[in-house]
């Protein structure tokens, strides 16, 4: 707030609002749900994803994802649940981001079966475009 002080009995008080602070926390907003959208793919899960040579394409938009754990255990966008309660999830997950893409990201340790099982699982939730997960070596 700015004050206008002058000399004699008409003194007024000019009121003003300094913009620039404000501004710079909208910047700060702005960068943060910048950053904090384009991590938005990731589970969040702990999963050690096999290693691939070459680099696939990265596709740009929403998709499901899936998550292989090692010990067994299934997670969708980052939640584990029970694999009888699967293809309602994924269905459920599949309108909610509005796509019809499905990531399978698998543990090393976990079984190729259970990625074939899980995959047609999403298959019949509505799944039509599928991605495995991989670490790129360099």
């Amino acid at each position: 707030m700015a004050f206008k002080l002058g000399d004699g009995d008409n003194e007024e008080i000019m009121a003003e609002i300094n913009m620039t602070p404000l501004i710079d926390i909208m910047l700060v907003l702005l960068i943060i749900f910048m950053v904090t959208s384009s991590i938005s793919l990731e589970s969040g899960l702990d999963v050690d994803l096999p290693d691939s040579v070459s680099k696939g394409q990265s596709k740009e938009g929403s998709a499901v994802v899936v998550s292989l754990l090692s010990d067994g255990r299934i997670a969708v966008q980052g939640t584990v649940i029970e694999k009888e309660n699967l293809g309602n999830r994924i269905s459920e997950a599949l309108a909610t981001e509005k796509t019809e893409l499905v990531i399978l990201e698998g543990d090393q340790a976990s079984r190729l079966g259970m990625a074939v099982e899980i995959m047609d699982i999403a298959k019949a939730a509505g799944a039509v475009k599928f991605a495995i997960a991989t670490e790129v070596q360099e």
